[in-house]
């Protein structure tokens, strides 16, 4: 797996995770359990993986749409 974003707005990593699932793209969110460790208040970024083979396309989803990587 390859990290194509991060962040800590949940729903950037919602509506990225929307538009990739949309173009058939499979992708996997790391780090959710991560707010259990900081008391919920989203210092810590989640990261959205995606296979290397489909990194290319995912990441020109996410420039069409204006999400920006934050890596």
């Amino acid at each position: 797996m390859k990290e194509l974003l991060r962040s800590t707005d949940m729903t950037v990593i919602a509506f990225a995770q929307a538009l990739l699932r949309g173009e058939d793209i499979d992708c996997f969110e790391m780090d959710v359990n991560m707010s259990v460790l900081e008391g919920g208040i989203g210092i810590f970024p989640r990261r959205l993986m995606v296979h290397p083979d489909n990194y290319d396309a995912a990441v020109r989803v996410l420039h069409d749409n204006e999400i920006p990587l934050g890596i």
